[in-house]
């Protein structure tokens, strides 16, 4: 904690329990402090300096780091010194950073539940690799039998036919049996399947080495398969806390299919509820990582990849950019003039997710839904290309 003028009134630590940030915030209050700035803009801390009626500015890592040598040569790094240039920095710097605002109980929400779905699913997806190549070393045919080896169907297929023993009296009344017992809605017919398990390549194990792969492709499908319904019970509580938010019609209105509401339901929960978050929608841009960095010297300038953003803000803005080129003319045209201009298939995503952060800024500000007759660029499109044939 330092005064007006820089000097430091206290610097202690305190632990990560209640007591200690109970102490934390009292201490603080106390001492009547006017800001204080830490490295996270998220998390238990800041919920409880924010209840404790103190303000508080989220500082990013890279600009902590950059500012060490403008009050120590020696280059060294320590947490009491990072605490004292973030103090410095919200002492001569505090007009340069926004104030944390919370978001509503219904945002955050809705984030928790879209973050926990993206830590399951690559969960899920790590577990499947590992499973489909416990397979491959000795039993190839159970994993080529359906398309996706972490589907329920698969899994009970794998359940019931660990081992290329397990299957031997499988033939194709049984296999009916089965998809029907489990309610295959496939299009490929019980003699396809036989047909693919026999087709593939035979395993080379021997007895104990099958015993245990065996054993082991069991273990994994008992871990795959209560994280694949868990996901499917979060998809759906996903979709009710989405149709139940105040911004809800506004980001589900930029999606054609219905089932994109996973994405829709990041972008609400990243972009969150407080407006004076994103002051411009070149503010939404940046922190959506589809702004590129600018690097000039001298006559030299170029544009640099933006590595530091909100990822998941970036990957749900890519998502929508792509699906959206497909059946929007406006985005398809934006696309389209970029590749011809040499860019990239990313680079291309990249500008037209640029573009549709001013589109989403507009509609989230005014608190509006995706009107296609109402979006200007697409209408005075679709009027030249009427009027061009």
């Amino acid at each position: 904690m330092v005064d007006e003028d820089g000097r430091i009134i206290e610097g202690r630590r305190y632990r990560h329990d209640e007591r200690g940030i109970s102490a934390l915030c009292r201490r603080l209050t106390e001492l009547e402090v006017e800001l204080v700035s830490i490295e996270r803009p998220d998390g238990l801390l800041i919920e409880r300096l924010l209840d404790a009626g103190l303000s508080v500015v989220a500082i990013h890592p890279n600009q902590v780091a950059a500012m060490r040598p403008r009050f120590s040569a020696a280059g060294g790094k320590s947490d009491s010194f990072d605490s004292f240039v973030l103090a410095e920095l919200a002492r001569t710097d505090s007009h340069r950073y926004r104030v944390l605002v919370p978001d509503s109980d219904a945002t955050k929400a809705l984030k928790a539940l879209t973050r926990a779905r993206e830590d399951l699913v690559q969960t899920r997806v790590a577990l499947a690799n590992e499973l489909r190549a416990q397979l491959q070393c000795f039993w190839p045919a159970a994993a080529s039998v359906f398309a996706d080896i972490d589907r329920p169907i698969a899994l009970a297929f794998i359940t019931r036919y660990p081992s290329p023993a397990d299957a031997r009296g499988l033939g194709e009344q049984r296999m009916a049996r089965f998809l029907a017992r489990h309610g295959y809605s496939g299009r490929r017919t019980p003699a396809e399947l036989l047909a693919r398990l026999k087709n593939a390549a035979d395993g080379r194990a021997a007895a104990l080495e099958s015993e245990a792969r065996r054993q082991i492709v069991l273990a994994l499908v008992s871990a795959l398969e209560p994280i694949v319904a868990r996901i499917t019970e979060l998809t759906s509580e996903i979709r009710d806390a989405l149709g139940d938010h105040a911004d809800g019609d506004t980001f589900r209105s930029l999606f054609k299919d219905p089932k994109s509401v996973i994405t829709a339901a990041t972008l609400l929960a990243e972009i969150g509820d407080c407006r004076e978050r994103y002051p411009t929608r070149q503010a939404l841009s940046a922190d959506g990582g589809q702004s590129p960095v600018a690097v000039e010297s001298g006559k030299s300038k170029r544009a640099r990849f933006r590595w530091a953003c909100d990822h998941r803000l970036r990957d749900a803005i890519g998502t929508l950019a792509d699906a959206s080129r497909h059946h929007n003319p406006w985005a398809k045209d934006i696309y389209q003039r970029a590749r011809a201009h040499g860019c990239t298939h990313p680079h291309a995503i990249r500008i037209l997710g640029r573009a549709w952060c001013g589109v989403i800024w507009r509609l989230w500000i005014d608190h509006d839904v995706y009107d296609p007759a109402k979006h200007t660029a697409l209408q005075t499109l679709l009027a030249a290309s009427q009027t061009a044939s």
